[in-house]
């Protein structure tokens, strides 16, 4: 069980950090894409900005899920000791 939640957290923070990455060269892209200024750069900003900020609040649920898996885990271990 403590395994299995593991493994679902640890895979939640890899599939955010990759949604990051793939979300910030999207932003690098739409930056570079669009004329400076214009209206049309910056709404082609805007969706992958949300992205981003999706995938890091999906990383720190991960990222909690592994810190609660990790304290369930030591309080099993001190009980047993």
């Amino acid at each position: 069980m403590i395994n299995n939640a593991l493994g679902i957290g640890i895979q939640g923070i890899q599939d955010g950090m990759a949604g990051m990455e793939n979300a910030a060269r999207k932003i690098v892209r739409g930056g570079a894409d669009g004329p400076q200024g214009s209206a049309e750069g910056a709404g082609s900003l805007v969706e992958p900005i949300v992205e981003l900020n999706l995938y890091e609040r999906s990383v720190e649920a991960s990222a909690q899920v592994v810190k609660t898996a990790d304290e369930t885990l030591g309080t099993l271990l001190d009980i047993k000791a």
